[in-house]
C-alpha cells in the first residue's frame, strides 16, 4: 500500500459521477469487457481463464478477501477514464489540491533558528502546480520516496515561506513518519 499514490488515487474517486461495480461478477464482467477477454483478465488478476469465467456466468460468486480487493482495486483503476482525467486536468491547471496531513515536520535553516521537527497536523490548499507535478510524477511512476519530497516542497512554500513572505532562508523541509494523510480535490 502506497499512502501518497492511494490518495492520489482516492481524491480522484471522489469525483466519479457514477457508482463502480460492486458485485464480483459485474466488476469481473466489467473487466472483461475493458481488458477485451477473459484471458487478460486472468493473467491480471493471478488465477484461471476458466474461473474468470465462472464469475462473469454467475456460477461463482464470492471470492477470496485477497482477490476481491485485487478486483476492486483494478475496476475502479479503470472506471471512468474521462472523469479522471477532467478532474486531474482541473486540479493541474485551476484548482489545485489540499493535502491534510498528520505527520512529523521540520526544516534545515541557518544556525540560530529553532528547527526541531515536531507532529503537526496541517490542512493546506496546494496551488495548481503542486496538483500537476504529483500527478505527473504518478503517472510516471514515481515511488512514494519522490511524492512525499515533492509534498514537502509544497508545504515548504506554502506553509512554512507562505508563498515568499517569511522563512527566505529556509533550505529544505523535512516531512516524515506520516500518520494520516488524505487529498481533496
Amino acid at each position: 500500500m502506497t499512502l501518497f499514490g492511494d490518495g492520489l488515487d482516492k481524491a480522484v474517486q471522489k469525483a466519479f459521477t457514477r457508482p463502480a461495480p460492486k458485485t464480483a461478477g459485474a466488476q469481473m464482467r466489467y473487466l472483461v469487457r475493458k481488458l477485451g477477454g477473459t484471458k487478460a483478465a486472468a493473467d491480471l488478476l493471478g488465477m484461471s481463464r476458466r474461473q474468470v469465467e465462472r464469475y462473469v456466468a454467475g456460477k461463482a460468486t464470492n471470492p477470496r478477501p485477497a482477490l476481491a480487493a485485487r478486483l476492486e482495486r483494478e475496476v475502479k483503476k479503470r472506471w471512468q477514464p474521462r472523469i479522471r482525467a477532467r478532474a486531474r486536468r482541473k486540479a493541474a491547471s485551476t484548482d489545485g489540491i489540499v493535502i491534510d496531513a498528520r505527520a512529523r515536520m521540520g526544516y534545515t535553516a541557518p544556525i540560530g533558528s529553532t528547527d526541531q521537527d515536531r507532529v503537526r497536523h496541517l490542512t493546506i490548499a496546494l496551488p495548481p502546480v503542486y496538483a500537476a507535478r504529483l500527478f505527473d510524477a504518478q503517472d510516471d511512476g514515481a515511488g512514494e520516496a519522490r511524492l512525499q519530497q515533492i509534498a514537502a516542497e509544497a508545504l515548504k512554500e506554502v506553509y512554512f515561506q507562505d508563498g515568499g513572505r517569511r522563512a527566505g532562508s529556509l533550505e529544505e523541509v523535512c516531512f516524515t513518519d506520516v500518520e494520516h494523510l488524505e487529498f481533496e480535490l
